[in-house]
């Protein structure tokens, strides 16, 4: 009789665990802090009954987490680190999913017109202006030192007004607020923080300042117990017309903050 009943209990264990089938993501802190992942993850599982896991990471740490293949997928936003993750083989399936922009953010009293990044960013260097770096090898932050580059500028790690903080975007802003320091961060982020009464956006819609996030299946061949199939049921979803629609409307402070990819 007991020997029943635990084999009763066991194949229970086992219907359950099937039933809660779930996949991984590795998505950066944007996606996260503003809400977006979890709203439209809530739809993919109603949908396909199968559950999402979320890890917010800074895109250079979301890479490593999947190169170990301890997710299913990336949702990442910088193109170069991506393309490079695929022609390693690390990921077997990589689309351009939806984009923003970043935009430098800067103490209040500074009202001069931005003509261009690279000048702000020389006047930032020259004056010697309190800057605050998230530091983390996130996608803001490779941007960031792309824009210091572009600007002819050595990266600044030893000065006094450079801040490097290793913090997430949410984080960083509070401190730049704290400081009336400028930073870089997506827009997304940015209208969504709501402790920023020290700051303003102080450059914005400049080509460089484009930002684009890619989303990738990760290849089985790191680790063949990856839930792939279900991975790409999810993928197949969030590049599609009902994904788009809830991309699109998807709103903070009434404010469109993600705009999705045109195929």
């Amino acid at each position: 009789m007991i020997r029943v009943f635990l084999i009763f209990i066991l194949i229970f264990l086992i219907k359950n665990a099937f039933a809660n089938k779930y996949i991984t993501i590795a998505s950066t802190t944007s996606t996260h802090d503003t809400g977006l992942l979890e709203y439209i993850n809530k739809e993919f599982e109603k949908k396909y009954k199968i559950k999402v896991r979320a890890l917010s990471l800074g895109t250079g740490q979301a890479i490593k987490v999947a190169m170990d293949g301890n997710v299913e997928i990336l949702l990442v936003h910088h193109k170069k680190s991506e393309v490079e993750f695929m022609n390693k083989g690390y990921g077997t399936l990589r689309y351009d999913l939806m984009y923003n922009d970043f935009v430098l953010i800067g103490p209040k009293k500074d009202n001069k017109t931005c003509s261009s990044i690279e000048n702000k960013m020389i006047e930032i260097k020259k004056s010697k202006l309190s800057f605050v770096s998230r530091g983390d090898e996130s996608g803001t932050h490779k941007k960031e030192k792309e824009l210091w580059e572009l600007s002819n500028i050595k990266i600044p790690f030893k000065e006094n007004w450079y801040l490097s903080v290793g913090q997430g975007m949410g984080s960083t802003l509070l401190i730049a607020n704290q400081k009336n320091a400028y930073t870089l961060s997506d827009r997304s982020t940015w209208i969504a923080f709501n402790k920023k009464e020290n700051l303003q956006i102080v450059c914005e819609n400049l080509p460089p300042l484009f930002n684009q996030y890619g989303i990738i299946l990760v290849s089985n061949k790191i680790n063949n117990n990856l839930n792939i199939e279900e991975a790409k049921k999810y993928i197949d979803w969030i590049t599609s017309e009902e994904a788009k629609k809830l991309i699109n409307n998807y709103q903070v402070n009434g404010k469109q903050l993600f705009f999705f990819n045109h195929y």
